[in-house]
């Protein structure tokens, strides 16, 4: 039996539009009605199994009921861009599921609606429209059907003419007449004054038309609604001709032509890549020869599986290329056993489990010949993974980890299940499909695994040549090849190297933090007038705010709120809040940094062997986690502290700290080509006391530290964008005079303001801004009319080039300096990487060298037209280094 679905494009659209928040893909195409339209159009196809099916739009803003009323519709706001911006796109969307559209200049989608249902209606065809317009109800029959959609376009209200008289008490086609009498401010119906939809019912239930109503207004009760009706009979004649639906348009198309077989997956599958849907792309079908494993693949997926009894039969197919995928038992490489390896070539695929991977001698002897190219998905994790296990690989050629993070910057630690979503035709299962989660995560049968490896190494292979070509059309091959790929082997040597660390003097520190703590519980008690559980937000907001009475600066669900920033205003207020301060930071100094830096010594090396993430941040620089050492806290005498655990692991060896100085502002100076800031660092100046020389237009012996302080704030704000009330907050002073401050600023550094302005004009031609090297990151809400989010993007659009460039820099000197390393066949180790400051392990026999080497690599990283400077300090503890 023929079921004909007929969905109205632009009501549809609209609601998916205003129902999600806005969306966007990397490049910055906003996708959100797209997506909800898709969503809905994939239930349609799987729950009504159309047999045809058309989608209608309105074609141009002026239809032929504008030459009846003029106001029609005149009411509404002007479409945003960012959703006429995706109605193309959902034109797309239905070219990839080849599926019918059709629009007509002249006429809405509500009348190319009504004149195909009347057709289908008169063929008996079961027919079923898809819209959010309760106008559309007076098209439903025995035949037709109106879903309405609710929540968005998630949920659908469907309609017959039972539905309608239950509702309503009505027929379907008096729901004209409804709206003849209510009208309706979403087209601009003016209806009759004073009548809504519960007077134009009652009215309706006696008199039954628009017409009757009009001839009976001396019967209506009330004289009040016969004034007005009598006022307004031809607004109400007028008004229910506009809310009729033309049933007879000139459409040129036959319910015949709009035929569904299904769609192709393919296309649909290349679009949802395009908006980046990835979580859609499982839901489609993709055509399967006879035999196909179910998986997304154009052809049956097959793998060998390599045993112990038939592995020498396939030594000949360790070729090179080739993708390789190793399988751990968990996140962190450092301790997760080993699976099995996956590995792939466009003939061949094969999974090796660990026990038997181990030891195949013609495996091993691939993985570690150099000449030997490897293609994969992240060659750190690899290369530290297996040294754990006294295994080498070398001849990684491709990773295509860094290189899907290089291409979507926003996407942080990208998975190889959404790699393969976008760039390779294998689907592959998130891990947490396959294992499980949380307290129910397993490692599965060996078929099952086998696959899913299996799938891993084959998505690597498949998705190689797509992301060489997309980093070719982007300028990227020389950020991947010659930064973050070579920088990803230098991290490895450091993670799997450690730092160590004195345990014993963490136990110290611990113990000396204990009795500090009890020292400040005491006098938090005795300034409280009583004991109490300082960790308790409830009983703290108790004694300051009912026992102490100081003043509600904020409330939150559960009564005033005793955040830090709340307690920091209340400082002035009484000597407790310092104490409670001071108790939070103290405490939470031994828990997370003195307890969780012991957790995480390795028992074998008495080491902690942090994982340095290379794909997390939108700006390219690197964090750390497992634990993360770029977070002790330095403001406070006690957190400095700590560094003094963090030692050399050979007896009568230096740590030697190496810091840039000033990195931002100094590419900030070369970026902007501002002469004052590049005759500042030129000269060798101290560039906050220049600052405060120019802004205040004073000598540098009358440059007050005040000055200098403000001028440093300013400094280092501008990069980020800094408004008149972030500094005004900083400083401690007025809007007005915050605002002052940075207009003299920009008046002095004329090239700086020049520079943001640009960039951000740029970024808005673009949808992107770079770095020096050329990394990219996308702004999506750069064109945004959102105020806020704009601003977002245009302080984003200014900092990221500068924030940006120093993460490059670092990156470069890290590996110029393990290069001069090996070079020079120095014992010196490079031990960490936080923020702009490196730090190494020195013999005392190597310390002048090194003090003199250092800098001269890390200066040179990278020429700018202002020097960069290093500071280096040394001593026997990461803290004496500093």
């Amino acid at each position: 039996m023929s079921h004909f679905v007929l969905i109205d494009g632009n009501s549809v659209a609209n609601r998916a539009f205003y129902a999600l928040p806005l969306l966007s893909t990397s490049a910055g195409l906003h996708t959100n009605a797209v997506l909800g339209f898709t969503t809905m159009l994939l239930k349609v196809l799987e729950e009504m199994k159309p047999t045809h099916i058309m989608v209608a739009f309105d074609a141009g803003k002026v239809v032929f009921r504008h030459s009846e009323y003029a106001e029609y519709k005149g009411g509404r706001s002007k479409t945003p861009p960012e959703l006429s911006e995706q109605f193309p796109l959902i034109r797309e969307l239905l070219d990839a599921f080849s599926i019918k559209r059709f629009e007509l200049e002249g006429y809405e989608a509500d009348d190319i609606i009504g004149t195909l249902t009347k057709q289908a209606d008169e063929q008996a065809w079961k027919t079923t429209v898809i819209t959010g317009d309760k106008d559309m109800l007076q098209l439903v029959s025995e035949h037709v059907s109106v879903a309405l959609t609710r929540k968005g376009v998630s949920e659908i209200e469907m309609y017959t003419p039972e539905e309608i008289h239950e509702k309503y008490g009505l027929k379907p086609l008096q729901i004209i007449d409804l709206k003849g009498l209510m009208g309706d401010s979403s087209d601009n119906i003016p209806g009759v004054p004073g009548v809504g939809e519960k007077t134009a019912l009652k009215l309706l239930h006696e008199y039954g038309s628009v017409e009757q109503v009009l001839e009976n207004i001396d019967k209506v009760s009330g004289k009040k609604l016969q004034e007005n009706l009598r006022e307004n009979v031809d607004k109400a004649n007028m008004s229910k001709a506009l809310a009729t639906i033309l049933r007879e348009a000139p459409v040129e198309l036959d319910v015949q032509e709009t035929g569904f077989e299904g769609y192709d997956g393919l296309p649909v599958s290349e679009f949802f890549k395009k908006m980046e849907f990835k979580s859609l792309l499982s839901k489609i079908k993709v055509a399967q020869p006879e035999g196909g494993s179910g998986q997304a693949d154009a052809k049956p997926f097959s793998f060998e599986m390599i045993s112990e009894e038939n592995k020498a039969a396939y030594e000949s197919k360790l070729t090179s290329p080739m993708a390789l995928y190793i399988e751990m038992d968990g996140e962190n490489y450092h301790h997760a056993p080993f699976l099995g390896i996956g590995l792939a070539t466009e003939d061949t695929v094969m999974f090796v489990p660990w026990d038997v991977a181990k030891e195949w001698k013609a495996l091993c002897e691939w993985l570690a010949d150099p000449a030997k190219e490897k293609w994969v998905f992240d060659g750190k994790r690899d290369t530290v993974g297996l040294a754990w296990h006294d295994f080498a690989i070398k001849g990684i050629s491709f990773d295509v980890y860094l290189a899907s993070y290089l291409l979507n910057a926003a996407e942080s630690n990208p998975t190889l299940d959404s790699i393969a979503a976008q760039y390779a035709q294998t689907r592959v299962l998130s891990d947490e499909e396959v294992y499980g989660k949380g307290a129910k995560r397993l490692v599965p049968e060996m078929d099952v695994l086998s696959e899913h490896v299996a799938h891993k190494a084959a998505a690597i292979w498949q998705s190689v040549p797509v992301l060489r070509e997309q980093l070719a059309e982007n300028e990227m091959e020389k950020l991947l090849g010659e930064l973050e790929a070579p920088l990803s082997m230098v991290l490895a040597l450091m993670e799997k190297q450690g730092v160590k660390v004195n345990s014993e003097r963490l136990v110290q520190m611990g113990e000396d933090l204990d009795k500090k703590l009890a020292g400040l519980t005491d006098q938090i008690y005795e300034l409280a007038g009583g004991a109490f559980n300082i960790n308790s937000p409830k009983q703290l907001g108790e004694i300051l705010f009912d026992r102490l009475s100081l003043p509600v600066l904020k409330k939150t669900k559960t009564g005033p709120s005793t955040s830090a920033d709340v307690l920091e205003k209340l400082a002035p207020y009484h000597p407790i809040i310092d104490a409670i301060l001071t108790f939070r930071q103290l405490g939470k100094l031994r828990s997370t940094y003195i307890e969780g830096l012991t957790k995480e010594i390795h028992t074998k090396t008495s080491k902690v062997h942090t994982l340095y993430n290379q794909a997390t941040t939108a700006t390219g620089r690197l964090s750390s986690t497992d634990p993360n050492l770029q977070n002790i806290p330095i403001r406070m005498e006690e957190g400095r502290k700590i560094r003094e655990a963090f030692i050399p692991s050979e007896d009568g060896w230096y740590m030697l700290a190496a810091d840039y100085s000033q990195i931002e502002l100094r590419i900030l100076a070369h970026i902007s080509q501002d002469e004052n800031l590049i005759d500042a660092f030129q000269k060798g100046m101290d560039i906050h006391t220049r600052t405060a020389m120019d802004v205040f237009g004073v000598s540098e012996e009358e440059v007050t530290s005040l000055m200098r302080r403000q001028a440093k704030a300013v400094n280092f704000g501008i990069v980020y964008g800094i408004s008149d009330y972030g500094l005004s907050q900083n400083l401690n002073i007025t809007r007005k005079e915050a605002g002052d401050f940075i207009e003299r600023y920009f008046d002095v550094f004329s090239g700086v303001k020049r520079w943001m302005d640009e960039i951000v004009q740029q970024a808005k031609a673009d949808g992107h801004v770079t770095t020096l090297l050329n990394r990219r990151r996308y702004l999506p809400d750069i064109r945004s009319s959102n105020f806020n989010l704009r601003s977002f993007a245009e302080r984003t659009a200014m900092n990221t080039p500068i924030q940006g460039t120093a993460a490059d820099v670092i990156k470069l000197a890290m590996i110029r300096m393990q290069e001069a390393l090996e070079e020079k066949g120095l014992a010196s180790r490079m031990l960490l990487q936080v923020h702009d400051e490196l730090v190494f392990e020195v013999p005392d026999n190597e310390l002048e060298v090194m003090r003199k080497l250092v800098p001269e690599v890390m200066e040179s990283a990278l020429s700018l037209d202002v020097p960069l400077k290093v500071d280096v300090s040394d001593g026997r503890t990461w803290y004496d280094a500093k």
